[in-house]
């Protein structure tokens, strides 16, 4: 899974790139003819792109799809901006940051798919209400929203066992209960580590520790009407959380790097519903919502969605065709085999019932599914990396290494983000 997009790397590229859109925008809207776009190079996701576009391709000789891996770069954000600035960038790309789409927009390098006379209600009868999250500040969209991978925590129920826990229903659904059973997984399961969040400083980090954690508890995103929500008692209270798993060595303050979980050394992970078939039979697993101070029921628990978007974008000579190929990509047909080829989540308010007969033959997925329903994205805001980078070095500061205090820091890092997100 790409998880990728350091700030200096996306600013460089985008900051020569002009902030209006292409010159000749309403032709292009209304062109037809040959396309390219890009896929991930995630092997399953490219299987079922090639395998879309030659479904397409065989019912349209004369708008032929040309599909490539997004080329190779340290990010594939650093290669779209890169492509945005050279004006070459590819029609459609499928793997999308929506952390990243403020700054792709800033610089005129995508199409609002509300400019399609059925745009708007294109992504709202297939997301829902969850597609509003999408939205720009401008009130366009610029992003569809695609696949979800709900983030829950998965753990050992061989470690929890070999520690006297309950395997089937483990006692991790409030922060005591977390910090509780973390302990005897390291004292008595065989846990070097009872959870094992890679503790390095780039800023989709948060995204997977904290974010997850302040969504279940507030239900809001890191910013929301241009102010930063998390210098509250809810923030603070997931910061004591982690900052008292780093000092007792419940969660390691070194980076690893094979997969803990999977090598045993972690007896928990935090995982989208990708990690069913990482683990497979290797690891006798179980998954459960992220806790929440006082225990909220499962089927109320929110969480990050640690979404990919698909973007169009306006070197695109041939915008109709474009958006036919999106929606055909994104068509009940095309969602289930996204569902069947990779096991993450078509971002469609009907998963469960549509696809039931896939669950009911997969049913590790049913928890994620039933997650995805429930899900919070980034903040679409400006200087939206850089919102993140600031978290993140508050949190490496006083959370993971102790340096500070947690409290201080992140009202400082709040301030600093209102700052940023006021900037045009």
């Amino acid at each position: 899974m790409t998880r990728s997009l350091p700030a200096a790397l996306v600013t460089v590229v985008l900051v020569a790139a002009s902030c209006g859109g292409d010159d000749d925008g309403d032709g292009a809207l209304a062109a037809r003819g040959p396309i390219t776009i890009w896929l991930s190079n995630n092997a399953e996701e490219k299987a079922w792109g090639e395998a879309m576009v030659d479904a397409w391709n065989d019912d349209n000789p004369d708008e032929q799809i040309t599909a490539q891996e997004i080329p190779a770069g340290e990010t594939s954000e650093e290669v779209i901006g890169a492509a945005i600035t050279a004006g070459n960038a590819p029609c459609l790309v499928f793997n999308t940051a929506p952390a990243a789409v403020p700054q792709f927009q800033k610089a005129g390098g995508l199409v609002a798919l509300d400019g399609f006379e059925d745009g708007a209600s294109y992504v709202e009868a297939r997301s829902g209400e969850r597609g509003e999250q999408y939205r720009s500040p401008d009130g366009n969209l610029y992003q569809m929203p695609w696949k979800a991978n709900p983030v829950m925590i998965f753990y050992n129920k061989a470690m929890f066992e070999a520690a006297g826990l309950d395997a089937e229903n483990p006692p991790l659904s409030t922060y005591d209960d977390f910090l509780a059973t973390s302990r005897t997984l390291v004292s008595d399961g065989g846990a070097k580590a009872a959870i094992w969040p890679a503790p390095t400083s780039q800023f989709f980090q948060s995204w997977f520790d904290f974010y997850p954690m302040f969504i279940a508890a507030s239900g809001k995103q890191l910013v929301e009407d241009g102010e930063a929500t998390f210098a509250t008692e809810e923030g603070f209270a997931v910061a004591a959380l982690w900052r008292t798993m780093y000092e007792e060595g419940l969660a390691s303050r070194e980076e690893y790097t094979g997969d803990s979980f999977a090598d045993g050394q972690a007896a928990m992970s935090t995982v989208g519903p990708w990690a069913v078939a990482v683990y497979g039979d290797k690891v006798d697993w179980g998954v459960v919502p992220v806790p929440t101070a006082d225990g909220q029921p499962p089927e109320e628990v929110q969480t990050f969605s640690d979404e990919k978007s698909i973007g169009m974008f306006t070197a695109c000579e041939n915008q109709a065709t474009a958006w036919d190929v999106l929606k055909f990509a994104t068509s009940e047909e095309q969602d289930g085999a996204l569902l069947e080829a990779t096991g993450q989540m078509p971002m469609r308010t009907d998963v469960v019932e549509t696809y039931a007969e896939y669950f009911s033959a997969n049913p590790g997925y049913v928890a994620f599914a039933e997650q995805a329903d429930r899900t919070v994205e980034v903040p679409n805001v400006a200087n939206s990396i850089q919102v993140w980078q600031t978290l993140r070095d508050a949190w490496s500061e006083s959370v993971i290494f102790g340096q500070t205090d947690p409290e201080t820091a992140l009202t400082a890092a709040a301030e600093e983000i209102n700052a940023l997100v006021a900037e045009n």
